[in-house]
């Protein structure tokens, strides 16, 4: 329960930052580059760590149990 509390206080200050921040920027990635409002690139790169978190959270919880089932087998 105190994640879900923490993630939504996390997400409440990213929506006031990024609508206190809406001036457009310039984003160049390797090749590309497009312009872009700074509250759209803000959320999005907040997206983007909470699911390579989670991601990463989930295979470190994986990946010790597996070793255990074939040590057992």
């Amino acid at each position: 329960m105190a994640i879900i509390i923490v993630l939504l206080i996390v997400i409440v200050i990213v929506a006031i930052f990024s609508v206190q921040n809406a001036s457009p920027v310039a984003i160049t990635f390797l090749f590309w580059k497009f312009e872009a409002s700074l509250a759209i690139v803000l959320f999005l790169t907040v997206i983007a760590g909470m699911i390579a978190g989670a991601i990463i959270i989930t295979l470190l919880k994986i990946i010790p149990s597996h070793k255990k089932n074939i040590r057992d087998v």
